[in-house]
């Protein structure tokens, strides 16, 4: 199985359009936040579904020094996944996403019904946790929202989009789902994976 997107190149940046912050004049603000396009192809024979992951694994893990003027967040520290995207039950008969599709803007508390497929169901991405004890912005964070990575880091992020083939329709998966669940229910019934990734940050010092 192969995937591509006419939004981005493999490996290369991912432009400020399908990201949840840019710079701004007067520092750094949300920016359009729209998915990316993806599309894939040479499915597997007996495919019933697809899963679709956006996970960036370089997230700084010491949080007291994220978004700090006087400070910048070394490279070389460790890092730990943020999920931007998690959905499941995606028909087998669906080969592409449009941009602008699941995501457009982006919306206080998250989108409480994000588009999608039909049939298909958007869980939690890891916004949810971190603007939780934000009241202008706490509540369930569904669907795609995109990057906004620390302007202070000194990494390049990478956002990994990963479709998995599977051999059932459904997942058994709670009303409130996450990418660990998502992970958990569809373990033994992955028939193939593809993957691409951009990458992005909002540090002028930090180059390709």
């Amino acid at each position: 199985m192969h995937i591509h997107s006419t939004s981005f190149e493999h490996r290369q940046r991912l432009p400020a359009e399908f990201a949840a912050g840019q710079p701004t004049a007067d520092g750094f603000g949300f920016a359009p936040n729209r998915n990316p396009h993806l599309a894939w192809d040479d499915v597997p024979a007996g495919t019933h579904s697809f899963a679709l992951l956006c996970i960036d694994p370089d997230v700084p893990t010491v949080a007291e020094m994220v978004g700090r003027t006087d400070v910048q967040i070394p490279a070389e520290q460790p890092r730990c996944d943020f999920v931007h995207w998690v959905m499941a039950d995606i028909p087998a008969d669906v080969r592409e996403i449009v941009a602008g599709a699941c995501s457009d803007g982006v919306v206080p508390h998250g989108k409480a019904a994000p588009a999608g497929p039909a049939g298909s169901r958007q869980g939690l991405n890891d916004y949810t946790g971190w603007f939780a004890s934000d009241a202008a912005m706490a509540g369930d964070w569904r669907g795609y929202d995109g990057p906004f990575p620390p302007p202070n880091d000194l990494r390049l992020h990478r956002y990994f989009f990963r479709v998995f083939a599977l051999d059932v329709a459904t997942l058994p998966l709670p009303a409130r789902f996450t990418a660990a669940d998502v992970q958990a229910a569809m373990h033994g019934h992955v028939l193939a994976e593809a993957a691409i990734y951009g990458t992005y940050s909002l540090n002028p010092a930090v180059k390709d």
